[in-house]
């Protein structure tokens, strides 16, 4: 759900700027943000209910305590997001348990560092791509940098799209490929890639590849397969310098999310639209956010920006 939508004045011609941009996730069968206070949240994924530690759920909690300690398990640690950690457990839970999101079935996993295997607000982007590609109304070529398990990958895939994956962790590609099993789309055309993903697009730059939708969830620190250091700050204008040269001559679309960082979307945004200066159509820039489940309140998540061509439009100057 888009709450403001907003023209900007701005040095670039093209594309169009749209800011602030607030995009809600509401929840699915398979996941709820069910409270949040005093820096932790409450989540439902599939059939278990966990409590993770969130910074900005600054408020008090809303349900009774007793909703609190009914909770299967919950994650102590560090507070950083990547940091290390571990469960306690409140009862027997299964180690790995499936959830859906329409044609896609994925494995959950408690993880030393709090996650549990999908970012459920990133749903809100499945299906903005999901639009983009009904659009678009022809195959699409997507590159997914940074896929982790697979989700932005399944779910254009069963679209139509034919998609490269990339991430630098077998243990992720291995995750995804099962996910895929699972979700009964092994017919469909995913090249899944373990690699780091600087090297990658800086080969597929020399190779003159080229894609129609490009999708970055990048984190804030990173090491690829072989030791390759990433560094948000650093990294990221290259690589959307590199994004902007694989960009097809009828792109439809790209989608940058930013998780764990000291920045705004503003600055996220200024970046997107040096690299797609020229280029016609929209980039929208704001915050992503999960809103509470029988509640008012919203969590924000992440900071992202996405560029998407205009209707019946080809791109010129990729």
């Amino acid at each position: 759900m888009v709450r403001e939508h907003k023209q900007t004045s701005a040095r670039f011609k093209t594309p169009a700027s749209v800011l602030p941009v607030m995009v809600e996730m509401d929840g699915w069968d398979d996941y709820a943000l069910l409270d949040m206070g005093h820096g932790q949240k409450l989540e439902r994924y599939g059939r278990y209910k966990l409590i993770r530690p969130e910074a900005q759920a600054m408020g008090a909690p809303r349900l009774p305590e007793s909703e609190w300690k009914s909770a299967d398990a919950i994650f102590t640690g560090d507070m950083e997001e990547e940091g290390p950690g571990r469960w306690k457990f409140a009862k027997q839970v299964d180690e790995i348990w499936q959830m859906q999101y329409g044609p896609a079935t994925f494995n959950g996993q408690f993880m030393s560092f709090r996650h549990v295997g999908v970012f459920p607000e990133q749903a809100a982007h499945w299906d903005w791509v999901g639009e983009q590609i009904k659009k678009a109304n022809r195959p699409l070529k997507v590159l997914n940098l940074f896929g982790y398990t697979g989700m932005a990958s399944l779910l254009p895939a069963a679209l139509g799209a034919q998609v490269t994956h990339v991430d630098a962790s077998k243990k992720a590609i291995v995750w995804a490929r099962e996910n895929q099993e699972l979700s009964n789309l092994t017919d469909k055309p995913i090249r899944w890639i373990c690699d780091d993903a600087m090297k990658f697009v800086e080969r597929e730059v020399r190779r003159g590849s080229t894609y129609d939708g490009i999708i970055l969830d990048p984190p804030k620190f990173g090491r690829g397969p072989n030791g390759e250091v990433w560094d948000f700050f650093e990294s990221v204008p290259h690589m959307l310098a590199c994004v902007r040269k694989l960009l097809s001559p009828n792109a439809q679309f790209v989608l940058m999310s930013s998780y764990a960082i000291r920045a705004s979307f503003l600055s996220s945004h200024e970046l997107m639209r040096e690299c797609l200066d020229g280029l016609p159509g929209t980039i929208e820039s704001g915050e992503l956010a999960i809103r509470e489940q029988n509640g008012p309140r919203l969590l924000s998540t992440s900071l992202f920006s996405r560029w998407s061509a205009p209707d019946n439009n080809k791109v010129k100057g990729a």
